[in-house]
């Protein structure tokens, strides 16, 4: 996981599930949220994120696969938000 460009350290952040994730889509509310590598940055002053798209990737997901796998930029991109919190872990099933 790469160093978060706050001072606070990632386990102060507050955890947020999928589903809080989820709604925060650029579609019913005004707050446009992304996770890449476990952490969740707050992208709405993004003009590229305005209708809670970038392209063919969706807001209010955790886009760490599809962005590993085809964006044309670095992580490094996420240096111009801030980070809000943390992914929270999801449950596994007792074997």
């Amino acid at each position: 996981m790469k160093t978060p460009s706050h001072s606070l350290p990632t386990t102060a952040l507050p955890e947020y599930s999928l589903a809080q994730l989820a709604l925060r889509n650029g579609q019913d509310r005004d707050e446009i949220w992304v996770c890449y590598q476990g952490l969740v940055y707050d992208v709405s002053r993004s003009r590229l994120w305005r209708r809670g798209n970038h392209y063919e990737h969706w807001a209010g997901q955790d886009l760490t696969q599809e962005l590993q796998r085809d964006a044309p930029h670095t992580e490094n991109v996420f240096d111009n938000f801030p980070i809000i919190g943390r992914l929270k872990a999801a449950a596994t099933p007792n074997s």
